[in-house]
């Protein structure tokens, strides 16, 4: 099936759009655990459900016409980026018509799930320190983005990257110490 996508991507990549629509189908359980994923860290704080996220990224995706993606990984990494971009947004819209809101402690770990929701405080000083990180070292904030948005695994990102997965681990262990010292 890997192999497939592989060339379904690249189909897509030459601008066949029924080799877009096809990925999707066949990734799209995938794109689902990530949406859901991404909304349980934003708990209350979009008027999205996981469908209306995944359908959102789609939308997003074919208007970049970016769709240069080598394998399945690099997909799912990028549909993560989107899906947090996509909820940033979101949050900023809301924070604008509002100005305001409880500011909460916030603990970076791969324990998504047990994360109790984020405040539009939180979620946008996040990703202000995830820019910052980005601008300094970009692959840290790359292993960020895989590992906490998008739940890919240490040998997912070493393989997506190109590096070792304890390189993965030593970027992981970087970006903590920098995310924790910005938002503290």
């Amino acid at each position: 099936m890997s192999d497939n996508i592989t060339l379904l991507l690249r189909a897509a990549q030459n601008g066949d759009r029924q080799a877009t629509d096809q990925v999707m189908a066949l990734l799209y359980a995938d794109l689902q655990r990530l949406a859901r994923r991404r909304l349980q860290q934003a708990g209350h704080l979009t008027l999205l459900d996981p469908t209306g996220l995944v359908h959102e990224s789609y939308l997003r995706l074919q208007a970049s016409g970016q769709l240069d993606f080598p394998d399945r990984k690099h997909f799912l990494a990028y549909a993560a980026k989107v899906m947090h971009s996509i909820v940033i947004d979101l949050v900023r819209r809301r924070q604008a018509e509002r100005h305001g809101g409880g500011l909460e402690q916030l603990t970076l770990n791969t324990a998504v799930a047990n994360l109790p929701p984020q405040g539009d405080e939180q979620i946008l000083r996040v990703h202000e320190a995830l820019e910052e990180l980005a601008a300094l070292e970009p692959r840290l904030a790359q292993v960020v983005e895989m590992r906490y948005f998008g739940g890919l695994l240490e040998s997912e990102i070493a393989e997506s990257l190109g590096v070792t997965e304890r390189t993965v681990q030593r970027d992981w262990q970087k970006a903590r110490l920098f995310l924790s010292l910005s938002l503290s």
